[in-house]
C-alpha cells in the first residue's frame, strides 16, 4: 500500500513539474511578432523583464492585476524574460512558480541583444523593465517601471 501511495505521489510530482515547465516557453522575436500579428483583434501588453531586475519584479503583480481585471476583454499580457537561456530551469521556471504568475511567460531565445532590441523598438536603450503596447496599428513603447495606475492609463489609451 505504501509503495503504491509513494508511486502515485512520485508520478504526480513528475507530471506537475513537466506540465508546469511548459508554461515558460522559449520564444524568438520572429515568433513574438507572428503571435501578435495573428491576434489583430486583441490588445497586447508585452512586458520585458528579468528575474534579477528588482523594478521588474516589483511591477509584475500589476500585469497580473491588469489581466485579471480585464479578463472579459481581448487582452493578451505576455511576460518576456530576458534572463539567459541557461537560467530557464534553474531561475525562471522556479521564479514563475513561486510568484504564481498566471499570464503567459516566455524566455527570449535570441543571441544578439542589439538586434532584438532594435526590432522591438528603435528607441529602446535596452534597459528593463520595458513594455510594448499594441492594438491594431497602434504601438507604444515605454521604457520604465509602472505603478498599477500608470499601467492602466497606458492600456486605456490604446
Amino acid at each position: 500500500m505504501k509503495i503504491k501511495y509513494f508511486f502515485h505521489i512520485f508520478l504526480f510530482s513528475i507530471v506537475s513539474v513537466s506540465a508546469y515547465s511548459q508554461n515558460v516557453k522559449l520564444l524568438n522575436i520572429n515568433q513574438l511578432n507572428e503571435r501578435i500579428k495573428n491576434g489583430k483583434d486583441s490588445t497586447y501588453v508585452v512586458n520585458f523583464w528579468a528575474t534579477w531586475c528588482a523594478p521588474c519584479i516589483k511591477e509584475l503583480p500589476h500585469f497580473e492585476k491588469l489581466k485579471a481585471e480585464h479578463k472579459s476583454e481581448k487582452l493578451a499580457v505576455l511576460l518576456v524574460s530576458l534572463d539567459f537561456k541557461s537560467k530557464l530551469e534553474s531561475n525562471v521556471i522556479p521564479f514563475v512558480k513561486k510568484k504564481n504568475l498566471k499570464n503567459e511567460v516566455f524566455l527570449l531565445n535570441e543571441s544578439d541583444p542589439q538586434q532584438f532590441i532594435d526590432r522591438i523598438d528603435p528607441s529602446w536603450s535596452g534597459s528593463i523593465p520595458a513594455t510594448l503596447f499594441i492594438k491594431g496599428d497602434k504601438r507604444k513603447f515605454v521604457e520604465s517601471e509602472f505603478t498599477y495606475e500608470q499601467l492602466l492609463t497606458e492600456y486605456k489609451k490604446l
